[in-house]
């Protein structure tokens, strides 16, 4: 009762969830159609570097087009002009504040750009004229001979820098190394010591290990926060630095925003996964009490309990899983593995389908059980496990046979144990006897075979049977009823026994003879009674039955 309310509540909390990711993806709708309907910023990027933003419209130019226009504005005085810092100013007209170099018009402040910003409209244009001075003095800057042997000298300074570091770091864990195998050699030799059963006998030097993984971590940190600093003095190699860091950071940054979106889908694959986790231990209680015969349902047999409940645990994944791929973050590569992994399945898993299709068949048909003794094709034997796939046996000679339950299903099969509790099993040993044995002989042995021979069922009588009149012999099957199955090699061979011991003490031999008769006036091999047997000498015999003499 506990697991059922602690599965309703969640159930409850799961709903809840739904409802209110509902709602929050209607706000988020509303909120996108609101900020799209908001101009977006422009940004005006010079010399590698983002000089300031434009948000408003000028005339019939949107925020976008007014910045490429300035970036053109701009590198044509580059091209076209000796830059000189003291040319740039700015003149104030028809409400405009317009920035220009030489009386070039370079870019133009309106009220509405000053606004958006919260501004005034000068102090805004002063802050974008100290701005565009800058980026130009770095530019004139560059085109001194002085400037590219100093940035030549940090980039040589800086690459010593980091070889130093790197000598270091490797002279630090040379001597940390050797300190660290005499002390763990040392630990090894203590008796005491409670290093030598944590760590493997066979294993080496195990802080060697450690230190040659932290020296690498911290070459590859140096690395990471060092190559930075020394592409950043030359222009031509500053673009790598911010690449570096963009091929680094932008991934990162991207995994980061997405796992803070999937949180709330995170919670309801949560809530998901432990519904299904208690739903799946009530119906575990539910089978237990059912396998233990203390819950019982008409029709329904104990022994269905456990795969029934792995066929219910199947679909109840399946619909798990239908849960909660809704909620897994929309990713063509995760479709593609996804298709990828159902064609892998279905191509490679025709066997395992009839297999399993068979299993359950086999299961709800109930054509033997564990234990029983049964005959699959040619093997024989007890059968010690059947699952969806295979069913194995144990044959009399103690060999584990495993059968594909498809196998099964396309054969014959033999339960020698489904019928033994009740009435038995026949056990019908033949044997072969000339026709010169009378058969009333061989029945009477038989019979008394079956007698001698112990632990048989004697609820039910013995028989025999006369199988066949073959050319040169009878056949003759004795029936006998055992409750034992299990036993069947060892009566047959108690029966054969018995069979040959009543047959040698009657003098009766068991031998199917061969063999050619002229009828010439041969005796007959019909047995008869001797009173009856006609003389071979007639004509003798009623000379002396006329003389008295017989």
């Amino acid at each position: 009762m506990r697991k059922l309310g602690i599965l309703v509540t969640l159930t409850f909390l799961f709903f809840q969830v739904l409802s209110q990711t509902a709602i929050n993806n209607s706000k988020t709708e509303t909120t996108t159609g609101t900020n799209d309907s908001e101009l977006q910023a422009a940004y005006v990027v010079f010399n590698n570097d983002t000089l300031f933003p434009i948000y408003a419209n000028l005339g019939p130019f949107t925020p976008a087009e007014r910045a490429a226009i300035i970036l053109e504005r701009f590198d044509l005085v580059v091209t076209e002009f000796r830059v000189d810092e003291q040319l740039f100013n700015i003149t104030e007209k028809n409400n405009y504040s317009i920035i220009s170099y030489d009386n070039f018009p370079l870019t133009s402040v309106s009220d509405a750009d000053a606004t958006i910003l919260g501004k005034n409209r000068e102090a805004l244009a002063n802050e974008y004229l100290v701005l565009i001075r800058e980026s130009f003095n770095e530019i004139i800057a560059r085109s001194t001979l002085t400037y590219w042997l100093l940035r030549a000298l940090y980039t040589l300074l800086a690459l010593g820098g980091l070889v130093l570091i790197i000598f270091l770091i490797n002279k630090f864990f040379k001597i940390l190394n050797t300190k660290l195998e005499h002390y763990e050699k040392g630990l090894k030799k203590k008796r005491k010591s409670i290093f030598k059963y944590l760590v493997p006998s066979k294993t080496g030097n195990i802080f060697l290990l450690i230190s040659k993984v932290v020296k690498f971590a911290l070459l590859v940190l140096v690395l990471f926060l060092y190559l930075p600093f020394l592409f950043s003095f030359l222009p031509w190699t500053r673009d790598l630095a911010d690449k570096f860091y963009g091929y680094i950071a932008d991934p990162v940054k991207k995994i980061a925003n997405d796992f803070v979106a999937f949180i709330p889908n995170l919670f309801s694959i949560f809530v998901i996964i432990i519904i299904t986790r208690y739903l799946l231990k009530i119906l575990g209680v539910v089978v237990r009490e059912i396998e233990t015969g203390k819950l019982k349902i008409k029709g329904f047999h104990s022994d269905w309990a456990k795969p029934t409940f792995n066929l219910v645990k199947i679909v109840i994944y399946i619909i798990t899983a239908v849960l909660i791929v809704q909620y897994l973050p929309s990713s063509k590569a995760f479709q593609g593995v996804s298709i990828f992994v159902g064609v892998i399945f279905t191509l490679g898993s025709t066997s395992a389908i009839a297999n399993i299709v068979a299993g359950i068949v086999i299961t709800y048909m109930r054509p033997f059980q564990i234990g029983d003794r049964v005959k699959i094709g040619k093997t024989m034997g007890d059968v010690v496990e059947k699952n969806l796939l295979v069913t194995r046996i144990k044959t009399v000679k103690n060999e584990d046979v495993t059968i594909p339950n498809a196998t099964i299903i396309n054969t014959h099969l033999w339960n020698y144990t489904k019928n033994a509790s009740q009435i038995g099993i026949i056990l019908h040993p033949s044997v072969t006897i000339g026709y010169d044995v009378p058969a009333e002989t061989v029945i009477k042995l038989l019979l008394e075979a079956a007698k001698n021979t112990k632990n048989l069922t004697r609820d039910f009588k013995p028989f025999v049977l006369q199988k066949s009149l073959n050319d040169f012999y009878v056949e003759y099957e004795l029936n006998v009823y055992t409750k034992q199955p299990g036993k069947m090699a060892h009566f047959y061979s108690e029966l054969n026994k018995s069979i040959l011991n009543e047959f040698n003490k009657a003098g009766v031999e068991i031998l199917s003879p061969h063999y050619s008769a002229f009828r010439d006036g041969n005796a007959s091999t019909i047995p008869q009674n001797n009173e009856n047997k006609p003389s071979a000498d007639p004509v003798n015999d009623i000379i002396k039955k006329a003389t008295g003499q017989k």
